[in-house]
């Protein structure tokens, strides 16, 4: 597990891009045969990817963390982004196909990730977050799904929104998440966009057309930067940054977001007049 600290609201805005990509950006988590893991300092947000091939990837403890088992205090929301896949959680085995969710509850001892096939691998992503309550763990299916229609043609952003693991359909400690999916012709996600200071949110792109990028917006409004997502690539998006993107062409993306508070339109709408 490797460490990476996302900057202030006041370093970003002398940072250059490299720089910008090193302190919010993760591009290397889905590797064939690995489960790779993220600390963060975004609300303690660990970020996960594993594609298990000929073997079983087992999800462990560390010293970050100061704990054996990984969900000692932790929960996790996972989503399949690849083939048909298992997730077995304390000998209990879970199906999970491409899309589908499953949330993990704190105090599970053993968690381990397989494919069903070896040629076409499952690619789970996952979010872990603190948790201080016990919530049992359960498998979503998009029929689960909090599942909402939005956006207009005319602004380029029909979308739906599938609301996994929130208030009212499937329970969590802090954890929030589900994905966005993007219709063809629309490009703009979370557009006007907003802050929201009481949590943080992780973004990981996928879906995207081949040869496709994400143009990525962070900070503040008044002095905005931008970053390149492809394939699977991850950002964090700290409390005080607006997170609003436009691709080459329609794409999915997958939120997740820990904190104060579990209210999915807790939102602080930005001017654009202050747009710069």
């Amino acid at each position: 597990m490797r460490t990476i600290e996302a900057p202030d609201r006041t370093s970003y805005r002398r940072m250059t891009t490299d720089e910008l990509r090193k302190g919010f950006v993760i591009d290397d988590l889905f590797v064939p045969g690995e489960l790779n893991l993220c600390y963060t300092n975004v609300d303690r947000g660990i970020v996960g990817a594993a594609v298990p091939t000929t073997k079983a990837l087992t999800l462990k403890g560390g010293r970050e963390m100061a704990c054996k088992e990984f969900c000692e205090r932790r929960e996790v929301g996972v989503i399949n982004l690849g083939q048909t896949g298992t997730v077995t959680v304390d000998g209990t085995k879970y199906t999970l196909e491409n899309r589908e969710c499953l949330y993990i509850a704190r105090g599970s001892k053993k968690v381990a990730f397989a494919s069903a096939r070896v040629k076409s691998p499952a690619a789970f992503y996952l979010v872990s977050y603190p948790a201080h309550a016990v919530y049992p763990t359960v498998k979503m299916q998009l029929k689960d799904a909090n599942n909402r229609d939005l956006g207009s043609p005319e602004q380029s952003n029909v979308r739906t929104i599938h609301q996994y693991i929130r208030p009212g359909f499937t329970a969590s400690c802090q954890l929030v998440m589900g994905f966005t999916e993007l219709k063809g012709g629309s490009v703009w996600n979370s557009f006007p966009p907003h802050t929201h200071d009481r949590r943080t949110e992780i973004y990981c792109y996928f879906d995207l057309p081949k040869d496709g990028l994400v143009f990525h917006y962070l900070g503040e409004p008044d002095e905005t930067r931008h970053v390149t997502l492809r394939e699977k690539g991850i950002v964090l998006s700290p409390p005080w940054s607006i997170h609003c993107g436009v691709g080459t062409g329609s794409y999915t993306f997958v939120w997740a977001m820990g904190g104060e508070n579990q209210e999915f339109d807790d939102m602080d709408a930005c001017d654009l007049k202050k747009f710069r």
